[in-house]
This record gives C-alpha cells, structure tokens and sequence, in this order.
C-alpha cells in the first residue's frame, strides 16, 4: 500500500509541471482570444477598469449598458463555469436563464469552438475582479421584456453562416473565422432591419451605426476606395495608411484589438476580405480645378480658409498633424456623410502605435454655413475622392436631420 501511495505521489508531482503549463497555455491563448473578439471595447467604459462594464451601447431600442466581466461574484462573472460561459458567449443566454440582448454578438460568436470559448473563460477569471455594478439595462416597453426575445433567436440567432471554403488557401480560411466570427465584423457593417436583425442577404456591405456608416466591406468595394491587402494590414495593425485613419466607432476596435493581433492573422483578414487574388486596388489622379463643379470651385477657398492649416493646401496631410486628402477612403464613400458628420463633430486626438500621435481635429458645426459646407464637400469629393456627383445643399441638410440626437462624437 505504502509502495502504490508513493508512486502515486510520484505520478501527480510529475504530472503537476504539465497541467500547470497547459493551464498557462490556455490563458495566454484566452488572452489573445479576447482581444480578437474585441471583448474589452463593449465591456470597458470610458476611464473605467477593463472588463468591468457600463459603457452604454446607443441602439433604436434604447441605450444598453455594457456589462461586467471581471471575476467578481457579485458583479460579474464569477460564479459562471466553462458550460454557463459558453451558453452566454454562443446562444445569448444568462446563468441566470434570462436571455441577453443581442448587442452581445452571440449572432456571430455562436459558431466560436468550445475551446476557444474555455479559453477566454480561463483568460477572464485571472483578470482582477472588479466589484461594482454596471448600469442597469432599462429599455421601454415592449423591449425590456427579455422573454419575447426566444422567439427572436429562434429567427435570427443563428443566421451568421461561414462560406465554403473547398479550394480557399489555409489564409483565407484563418481570416473567415477572424472576421465573421472572433472579430464579429458583420454585427457593425451590414445593415439590419426593422427586428434589429442583420440582412444577410447585404451581408458586409455596410450599416448605420449613430448617425455614421460602417462602411462597405466587399472586396470590389475597398478595391474601389483604393485598399490593397498590403495597406488593409497596415491600416489594422497601426490604425493609418495611406488612406487614412482610424476613427469613430473603429478606434476603440484598433485600440483595443487588433493592433495586438498577430501579423499572420491581419494578413488572413485582409486576404478573406479582398479575396485571393484580390481585384486591383483603385488608383484617383487629381481633378483640376477648373474641370470641378461651380459648387466645388468656391469649396476650394473654404478648403484654404478652415482645412489647409493642418491638411495642407494641396491636400497632402502633415505627418502626425493631419492625414492627406489624396486617397482618402472617407472622401471616396459615394455616401457623404461620414465626411459631413467629420467636418461637424471633428476627431479628438487619436493615440496610435508607439509614439505616432494625430492631433485633434475641431468640428465646424457652427462656422460653416449650409452653402459653404456643400461647397466644401463638393471640393473634397471631386478633387480628391473621385466622386463625379454634385451635393445639393437639400442634399446636406437632410443628412443633417438624419443625424442622431446625441453627443456621440467621434473618437
């Protein structure tokens, strides 16, 4: 008996190195999960602890607070085991039973694998647990009855559906799963419908998301704003490129996501989303004054009068002040209103990589009249971003109405 409890002991202090290092293992790789699945952005308020919830989340159906993830057993999710977790990350539904609102992607993470899910469960409860409450989700009647929403996840929970991939290079495959599933990027760039639920059919061809638009993501579009998979990489890893930088709702992704993926897995991102091959990438030459619209010509002393300080007069950008106008993806969107809703709101100072910096950028809501924002856009538009259309200053006017009554600025 002595002999078989000493090889026991034996067995188990051998064994003990291995399933420690496997449980590291695991940590790290829920560690780098998480951050591909962009957990932290919707779970971290703005000056918050990470993880620990109340950022609100503007939809139609009200305001909805992010909640806490950290390991606290009052306020997060501390008493959650691997099988309650992965009900909650893959079909909505609380430990509670009480079904989550879709704001949560689980419309994309269910076809996340068990393992993956036990890993960024394992990566969770080493975090530090926070103990305080987030916000109480209210939303009005009918939307805050949270049981009607079985008979929506019954009709759209599962609706993301992966592509074959029969043929597809081991890339392209990586990249799917990064996008459709870890990176959710559908949740934000198709459109949805009146349910709140997104049209697969206009899968990825962008949606409205507090009053700007999460723009197109097909391949013959970015080819048509001028995106390679060298400069789509590029833009994913260091939040610039040539065509610019992120902002708005993409920045906090960039901040808090992908600029800590690896270069293999940015690579298999842009490969899934420009193909492979890609289209060739779009190239604009700059139009002459002279061949512009009487609209964009005058838009041209605006341009000089608030703009060129900072990009430039001929639009080249100065490094770590202001991006260039040439090649701008925002310019090249046929739909204007991201460029409207820059020039309105402005950016607030933009942190990227080691020591690059964007300054702020102020808005114009309040200096520029209707006539001379519709001249300016024209101007931007036509020399710029190779849009041959004329904005009408109705045209202005009613994205301006369209707008959000919020304070949702861009970041």
């Amino acid at each position: 008996m002595n002999r078989l409890l000493s090889r026991l002991a034996l067995a188990v202090g051998l064994a003990a190195p291995v399933l420690l290092a496997h449980a590291d293992d695991q940590v790290k790789r829920g560690e780098y999960l998480a951050r591909a699945a962009d957990c932290m952005a919707c779970h971290t308020a703005p000056g918050g602890a990470p993880f620990a919830g109340g950022l609100p989340i503007v939809s139609p159906f009200g305001t909805i607070y992010g909640t806490n993830i950290t390991p606290s057993k009052e306020h997060g999710i501390g008493l959650y085991n691997d099988d309650e977790f992965f009900a909650a990350l893959t079909e909505g539904k609380r430990r509670d039973g009480a079904n989550l609102y879709p704001a949560m992607p689980y419309t994309s993470y269910h076809l996340m694998p068990r393992e993956d899910s036990d890993a960024i469960h394992a990566y969770l409860k080493t975090v530090e647990p926070i103990e305080r409450a987030a916000p109480v989700t209210r939303l009005s009647f009918p939307f805050n009855v949270r049981l009607g929403l079985m008979g929506w996840n019954m009709l759209y929970g599962k609706d993301v559906k992966l592509a074959p991939t029969d043929g597809k290079s081991e890339a392209f495959k990586r990249g799917e799963y990064m996008v459709e599933v870890l990176g959710h990027c559908g949740e934000c760039h198709t459109p949805r419908g009146l349910p709140g639920a997104m049209q697969q059919d206009k899968r990825l061809t962008g949606g409205l998301l507090n009053g700007y638009l999460a723009p197109s993501l097909l391949a013959t579009d970015l080819a048509a704003r001028g995106w390679n998979q060298q400069d789509l990489s590029t833009f994913l890893k260091h939040g610039m490129s040539a065509q610019g930088t992120m902002f708005n709702e993409m920045f906090p992704v960039f901040h808090n996501s992908t600029q800590g993926l690896s270069d293999p897995d940015l690579a298999a991102m842009a490969t899934y989303l420009l193909g492979d091959p890609a289209p060739v990438a779009k190239v604009l030459t700059e139009v002459p004054l002279e061949q512009m619209s009487p609209s964009a010509q005058r838009g041209r002393q605006d341009y000089l009068n608030v703009c060129a300080g900072c990009h430039a007069p001929n639009g080249e950008g100065k490094p770590h002040i202001a991006v260039a106008m040439r090649g701008n993806t925002t310019l090249r969107l046929d739909d204007p209103r991201n460029l409207l809703r820059v020039i309105e709101d402005g950016i607030g100072e933009q942190k990227f990589a080691g020591f690059e910096r964007m300054q702020p950028m102020p808005g114009f809501a309040d200096k520029l009249s209707h006539e001379q924002l519709t001249d300016l856009l024209n101007y931007l538009r036509q020399g710029w971003g190779g849009q041959a259309a004329e904005l009408a200053v109705s045209d202005v006017q009613k994205l301006q109405a369209d707008a959000p009554p919020t304070e949702h600025k861009a970041h």
